[in-house]
Order: structure tokens, then C-alpha cells, then sequence
């Protein structure tokens, strides 16, 4: 098995983002919600959208893996998610973002989707 690797890899990113936000929390004294804050807004959609797109995405590269996918075809899944998340959490908590750090993580994140579910299809079908 290979994507247990990627899971431990992006959890430790998702620990790191969970703990900038709650620093910021911390700092800014704000427990709940945003406050109108904008610096704990950015931090908190950083640390959401990794929410929203990285456990969905890892359940294909599993099923992709389960089907008898080739290793190669495995990890380069895992590591373009890896560093699709990387990329992504560091040009949205910018505040002053660049944004080619933001869609070229968004790019690779999406890709790896995509290709992890027409490998799940053509590993159904053949």
C-alpha cells in the first residue's frame, strides 16, 4: 500500500494549518466565527478548502491503488496533491496573494481528481 504515506503527509499539513488558525485565533481573541477579521478569514479558508477537496481526493488515489493501479500512477497522485495543498495554502494565506501559487495548486488538485477518476473508470472497465 503507498497511500497511506500521502494520508500521513497531508495530515501533517492539515495539523500545521489548524494550528496557524488557531494561533490567529489566539492572537486576535476571537473564538468563534471571524470577527471581520480578514487575516483569520484567509486562515480559516486556507485550512477549509484543504478540508473540502483533500479527503475526497485521497479516497480516489485509495481507489485507484485498490484497483490494481500502477505504483508510479499511485504516487505521482499522492505527490501532486501534496504539492497542489502546499502550493494552495501558501498563495491564499498571503495577504498580498499571488496568485499563481493559488491556481497552480487549485490546477494540480483538480488534476489529480481527474485523473485519478478516469483510472478508476478505465481500471473498472479492462
Amino acid at each position: 500500500m503507498n497511500t497511506p504515506i500521502y494520508v500521513a503527509l497531508l495530515a501533517i499539513l492539515f495539523l500545521f494549518l489548524s494550528f496557524k488558525t488557531i494561533k490567529v485565533r489566539k492572537r486576535l481573541q476571537i473564538g468563534v466565527g471571524t470577527g471581520d477579521n480578514p487575516e483569520l478569514l484567509r486562515a480559516m479558508r486556507v485550512h477549509a478548502n484543504f478540508s473540502e477537496y483533500v479527503p475526497i481526493t485521497l479516497i480516489l488515489i485509495l481507489s485507484v491503488e485498490l484497483l490494481k493501479g500502477h505504483f508510479i500512477l499511485v504516487h505521482g497522485l499522492g505527490v501532486a496533491l501534496l504539492i497542489g495543498r502546499v502550493l494552495h495554502a501558501y498563495g491564499v494565506s498571503q495577504t498580498k496573494e499571488n496568485l499563481k501559487f493559488r491556481v497552480s495548486g487549485m490546477l494540480l488538485t483538480f488534476s489529480t481528481m481527474l485523473v485519478s477518476i478516469v483510472s478508476i473508470i478505465y481500471l473498472s472497465i479492462f
